[in-house]
């Protein structure tokens, strides 16, 4: 498969929602592109470099986004929500001659939903609160509080962590590590009942 890439200071998961402020004329137009094709675009952490102005290179891993809304309020800036799909990895990459990054990834395979696992429940009511108090635009229905995978990107998202932790949290295959390491994190903290 083959898409465009937006290098970002954001880590998207799947089933996540990320709002973006697009004004570079490169971004617009690969926007439109996106939406009028109906197909997704990479977006992945930032390795090296800043979002505007020169190519930034990107993490290997990644997460598709589909543009769900958008609206033009002024002339050249387009303000899009994004829907996080499967995540990716990058198999070749180049930058194109609109100064956009290219490339063919692989999807990584999800088993599909894994039940939530009994000893894991301590995690449910921060995330049912923190979920009620942001409301749907940040957590949209249907919300999977019964899959493992679902339950930990959506506690990821709202850790108060470095973008570069979050990005390690979805490179790691087994939701269910990446529940475990999160109730030791939060524990630590004192956040867990």
């Amino acid at each position: 498969m083959e898409i465009p890439l937006f290098p970002l200071n954001a880590v998207l998961f799947p089933g996540g929602v990320l709002p973006l402020r697009i004004f570079e004329q490169r971004y617009l137009d690969m926007a439109a592109a996106c939406m009028k094709e109906e197909r997704p675009f990479g977006v992945c952490l930032i390795v090296s470099g800043d979002e505007t102005g020169a190519v930034a290179e990107p993490h290997p891993v990644g997460t598709l986004a589909r543009i769900t809304d958008w609206e033009m309020e002024q002339l050249g800036i387009l303000q899009v929500t994004t829907r996080g799909e499967q995540r990716f990895r990058i198999v070749d990459k180049a930058v194109s001659p609109d100064n956009l990054w290219r490339a063919v990834v692989e999807i990584i395979a999800n088993d599909g939903p894994l039940p939530f696992p009994v000893e894991r429940q301590r995690l449910l009511p921060l995330l049912r609160r923190i979920a009620g108090e942001v409301g749907p635009g940040r957590f949209p229905e249907p919300r999977h509080y019964d899959d493992a995978e679902w339950v930990g990107y959506r506690i990821t998202e709202i850790l108060p962590v470095q973008n570069l932790a979050k990005q390690k949290l979805l490179e790691l295959d087994d939701p269910i590590s990446r529940l475990e390491i999160l109730e030791k994190f939060l524990d630590q903290r004192q956040l867990l009942d």
